[in-house]
This record gives structure tokens, C-alpha cells and sequence, in this order.
């Protein structure tokens, strides 16, 4: 069966669809066939990405590695079963289209509780949630008391992990193997960096999650967007001045990210 890996927070301008476009393609480039899915259904800032990078490569006459995107299928209400979810329907139905070709299914979710949302997290394999390295995007994992910064409890999104794990484990699937992507890095030991990665290393003890280290602020990902290009397919295309010191980090970034989501079958050559 394909390894789901899902992407996925309640917050937007995390980094999330940057963060499951250069997955995506980086498995690509290295072989594995991926299927691609995105749940925000009215801004598909995942399958625009998609869509910009196909009709790049088409008008350039370029081949680029690419994932295979699939919209939800629109499902007839009539074909569901009593007191079933037509969303559940239809992400099932898209799941089960790309998982006999399929080595890995990437799902991207929006940055809201939805009920899509909710359902894709108990289909992963892999979680991968980016957040900015702020307390503003830590409020979602947790509470902290602003005078001691310790935590004082779950927040809202914790909790939604945690009941997916439940269902996980009712229907004896493995656990989710949980990673917070800490994106927006400072490039110094700033005062709310090690804050923040105190804070971390508490939580991801007691809720049970691994920490990565993600992007850094770079204008270089809103450029490429348009294009539908990731920075693996910078020197590839030709793209004259675009491999400087800030993009070079970058994709030693991207490198550093999938070895420590330890992906089955996946040995990083990039």
C-alpha cells in the first residue's frame, strides 16, 4: 500500500504547501511514483503549484519531475451509503484512485479544522506539520503560561492529532509517525528561538511527536511559485543567478528534512 504522508496544521501562511510541493517533488526526482492531493478546496494553493509547473514545463518544452495531482472526485449523493460523509466519500475514492500507483500519497490540508482535514490526518502514515517559529503558531500545539512559558496543556490542534491516533489505533493500523516542522528559522540563537525550542523539546515529550528544522525566510520560494519550480530544478533549467549561498542553504534545508522524516525505501541522493 502507498505511505501517506499528510500535511497538515490549522494555520495558514505556515509554509504548508511550499513545504509538500518540494516534498513531493524531491520523491519524484529520486525515483518513487506520488500522488498528490489538495484538501483546501477553495484556494488549491498545493494543486495551483502543480498546475503552474505543468504549464511551465509545457510552454518551455521542458521535462520536469512531477507528482500525480488528482482533484476529489465529485461523488453523487444518491451513491452514498446511509449516514455517510460525502466528503469521507470523496477522499476515499481519491485515495483508492492513486494507491495502486502509488509509492508515497501526499496530502495537503488547509490551514482550518475541516472536516477533510480531520479525516485525512487519520489516513497518515506520516504527519508533517510546519508552523513558524513563533508562540503565535505554538498556541496550536499548546498553552504556555506567559510568565513561566511552561505548558499548561494541549491546544486545539494537539487534540485533533490525538484523536486520529485513537482512531489509528482502533481500526490496528501503526501509529502516526508525528514531525513539527519548525520553518522561518532565525539564523541566531535569538532570544525567542531557544524560547521556542525549549518549548519544543518539552512538548514533543509529552505528546509524543520529532522535530525537524524546515525553511528559512527566503524570497526565492515566492518567485518560484509562479513557475510552478522547486529549488532542485533551479540548475536543471538553466535558471542563470539563482544559485546563490541563500538558495544552496536552502536546498541543503530540503535535504536535511527528508532524511529526518526517515520515509520507507527512501535513501536522499540530492
Amino acid at each position: 500500500m502507498a505511505h501517506i504522508i499528510v500535511v497538515g496544521n490549522e494555520k495558514g501562511g505556515s509554509g504548508k504547501s511550499t513545504t509538500s510541493m518540494h516534498l513531493a517533488t524531491a520523491l519524484v526526482r529520486m525515483g518513487h511514483s506520488v500522488g498528490a492531493l489538495d484538501l483546501d478546496l477553495r484556494q488549491k494553493s498545493f494543486g495551483r503549484y502543480i498546475e503552474n509547473r505543468k504549464a511551465y514545463a509545457e510552454k518551455h518544452d521542458l521535462t520536469l519531475a512531477c507528482p500525480d495531482y488528482q482533484d476529489l472526485p465529485e461523488i453523487d449523493s444518491t451513491a452514498l451509503e446511509p449516514g455517510e460523509n460525502i466528503y469521507d466519500h470523496r477522499l476515499s475514492a481519491a485515495v483508492a484512485t492513486l494507491e495502486p500507483t502509488c509509492d508515497f500519497i501526499l496530502i495537503d490540508c488547509p490551514g482550518s479544522h475541516t472536516r477533510l482535514s480531520q479525516v485525512a490526518h487519520s489516513l497518515a502514515d506520516t504527519l508533517v506539520s510546519p508552523l513558524n517559529d513563533s508562540f503565535v503558531d505554538f498556541d496550536l500545539l499548546a498553552r504556555v503560561d506567559p510568565e513561566t512559558n511552561k505548558i499548561l496543556g494541549p491546544s486545539v490542534y494537539s487534540e485533533m492529532v490525538w484523536n486520529a491516533r485513537q482512531l489509528r489505533a482502533q481500526a490496528g493500523l501503526p501509529p502516526i509517525d508525528w514531525i513539527v516542522v519548525r520553518n522561518r528559522l532565525a539564523a541566531q540563537n535569538m532570544h525567542n528561538k531557544i524560547k521556542m525550542g525549549q518549548a519544543m523539546e518539552d512538548l514533543s515529550k509529552r505528546i509524543g511527536f520529532r522535530t525537524a528544522n524546515g525553511f528559512g525566510e527566503r524570497v526565492i520560494f515566492r518567485e518560484l511559485f509562479p513557475k510552478g519550480l522547486t529549488l532542485l530544478d533551479l540548475r536543471d533549467i538553466g535558471v542563470k543567478g539563482q544559485m546563490n549561498i541563500s538558495n544552496v542553504a536552502a536546498r541543503q534545508e530540503l535535504r536535511e528534512l527528508v532524511k529526518v522524516l526517515k520515509l520507507p525505501g527512501v535513501e536522499v541522493d540530492f
